[in-house]
């Protein structure tokens, strides 16, 4: 993980008693409501439907059990003790009463975090995937470069009022698994002829109400020039973005919008910005500045990189439950004799991507017994541990089950995306929690689920997309029709992962439904493939081979409170 400089610390300190004043005027009345706005989002602080909301940021989602053992406390102590695990790798507090917000400011600057970058029309926080620097098939590992894209990206001048949010991803292996064509800015790590390293870059990924999939703009960008690069996107996005529409101001509108002419406007202020501005060379990262931040992403002190892995097990002497945990939560490693291993936040009862204090306390916990003190936050809402050892792998499960993480679940139904929606958003136009609650209560016997085999559902509250509905091989949409909520459902999206192929949106499979139609137009549309596979086919290849006629056909047979729409 990235070490703190004392630079580091003071900043975040100096901003965290710098939010304190600012709060304290705002309570005071000095500071209005449009003045501290901008401010308190700048921190992570947003004003939600019942309360304020505070993201806490986990930069590429890196967590120590120190931190994570912090976020556990402030639970407990100021909200009302759970957290929720964001796509965006990210942590959200929901019931923090604002005159509190300083001293939980002040907290996590204790253990080097902030809210800085995760809220606003800024750079958010930069994600990646959770196997970054373990993965077996990496080529570069993603997190130097994503410590320098924060630590570049946080002050600059450039990037502190855009048009809109943005987003950037990074990968550095052969399999995205961190959706990067989804996003503003998607970065691919790579190795040309003569191995060195370099970026493709896709600009103009987004869901929202255009979803839309990242244009390739450079074919490989040197690892040295990248911060120049992006710079140069988003200064054309400055110039041309639309500030006149909210709904228009994303860079993947003007990215559709220009098309080769945006690429060739990005290619050419790159060019000018190295050749002509006074300091463009400054941006160009040394080898010395690079060497120093890879510093920190090693090996962890104590773990034996040379040693052996222990000798397997026969699968059939081993416990059922054992067994399903092994296949489904247990993660090839870059190092033979270690694994990287899920804790599962899906389960039924469970808001997906919750913790409680307490949950997070035994986490963290795992963390320093089985992971050397390190875990990730995925993109899919879960935790990682990125350092077991194999021959603990039997240990961890027992403790994992014990305190209910070991759920065998991972890339099946029930590990579902979804955001907190209605309940708590002031944005969403209907309630997530609930429909995630039935599906998971409906699907809940492991038998079934496997039977079914790999899926991805992905369930939004609200068109901006934060359960990223697009990507879903099963999409779940909440929007409002009249104040009430209804349900769109849509069919065959991927993020670009190998089991998924190219990030395409999902197709809407019909006219919405009611919240308590959803369990049955799911269960519907599962059926229909359960029925109509070939052997070894999974859904999103049966899903795509029949198209989305006869799962609408199905859908449409359980309508019961929208049967007319369909009349």
């Amino acid at each position: 993980m990235y070490q703190y400089t004392d630079f580091d610390r003071r900043f975040v300190r100096a901003r965290a008693v710098q939010f304190r004043d600012q709060l304290r005027r705002h309570l005071d009345g000095e500071l209005p409501d449009d003045d501290f706005r901008p401010l308190r989002l700048q921190n992570g602080w947003y004003v939600q439907r019942h309360a304020p909301m505070l993201r806490v940021a986990v930069p590429y989602g890196e967590l120590s059990s120190r931190q994570l053992h912090q976020l556990a406390r402030i639970a407990r102590e100021f909200d009302r003790d759970y957290g929720h695990f964001t796509t965006r790798q990210n942590l959200q507090f929901n019931w923090i009463p604002l005159p509190r917000a300083a001293d939980v400011m002040d907290l996590l600057a204790e253990v080097d975090m902030h809210g800085i970058q995760t809220s606003g029309n800024c750079i958010r926080n930069i994600t990646t995937d959770a196997l970054a620097g373990i993965a077996p098939d990496e080529v570069v590992d993603p997190r130097p470069y994503a410590e320098i894209l924060r630590q570049w990206s946080t002050l600059h001048p450039e990037f502190a009022f855009l048009p809109r949010k943005f987003k950037i991803a990074i990968f550095g292996a052969t399999e995205d698994r961190a959706a990067t064509a989804w996003h503003d800015i998607g970065l691919q790590l790579l190795k040309n002829a003569a191995g060195e390293v370099g970026f493709k870059v896709l600009v103009g990924g987004g869901m929202g109400r255009t979803p839309i999939v990242g244009s390739i703009v450079g074919d490989f960008v040197p690892w040295q020039q990248i911060l120049v690069y992006i710079e140069a996107i988003v200064r054309v996005y400055n110039r041309l973005g639309r500030r006149d529409n909210l709904y228009k101001a994303r860079i993947k509108i003007l990215v559709k919008a220009e098309g080769q002419a945006f690429a060739d406007a990005v290619n050419a202020e790159f060019r000018h910005i190295l050749q002509h501005d006074q300091e463009g060379a400054a941006h160009l990262i040394p080898r010395s500045e690079l060497d120093r931040v890879a510093g920190s992403f090693q090996l962890p002190p104590g773990l034996d990189a040379q040693r052996a892995p222990s000798a397997a097990t026969a699968p059939h002497t081993l416990p059922v439950a054992y067994r399903r945990w092994l296949e489904r939560n247990v993660h090839a490693h870059r190092l033979p004799a270690y694994r990287a291993v899920t804790l599962s936040l899906k389960r039924a009862g469970h808001a997906p991507g919750d913790a409680t204090g307490d949950q997070m306390d035994r986490a963290a916990e795992l963390a320093t017994r089985f992971s050397h003190g390190e875990l990730r936050v995925t993109h899919d809402q879960n935790l990682l541990l990125p350092w077991v050892r194999d021959d603990e792998l039997q240990a961890l499960w027992l403790a994992a089950r014990e305190a209910g993480f070991a759920t065998p679940n991972i890339g099946l139904l029930t590990d579902m995306i979804a955001c907190p929606g209605g309940d708590f958003c002031a944005l969403a136009n209907a309630r997530s929690i609930p429909v995630a609650a039935a599906i998971s209560e409906r699907f809940e016997d492991l038998d079934r689920l496997y039977d079914i085999g790999d899926i991805d559902l992905h369930l939004s509250g609200c068109i901006n997309s934060c359960g990223h509905h697009h990507s879903g091989h099963i999409g779940i949409l909440g929007v409002d029709k009249d104040g009430a909520e209804w349900y769109q459902i849509t069919l065959a999206g991927s993020d670009g992962s190998r089991l998924s192929g190219d990030a395409t949106p999902g197709k809407v499979i019909g006219p919405s439904f009611a919240a308590e139609e959803v369990p049955d137009v799911i269960e519907a549309v599962i059926e229909t493939y359960r029925r109509e596979r070939r052997p070894g086919e999974r859904f999103i290849d049966t899903s795509r081979r029949l198209g989305p006629l006869p799962f609408r056909a199905a859908a449409d047979a359980v309508r019961r409170t929208t049967a007319p729409a369909v009349a």
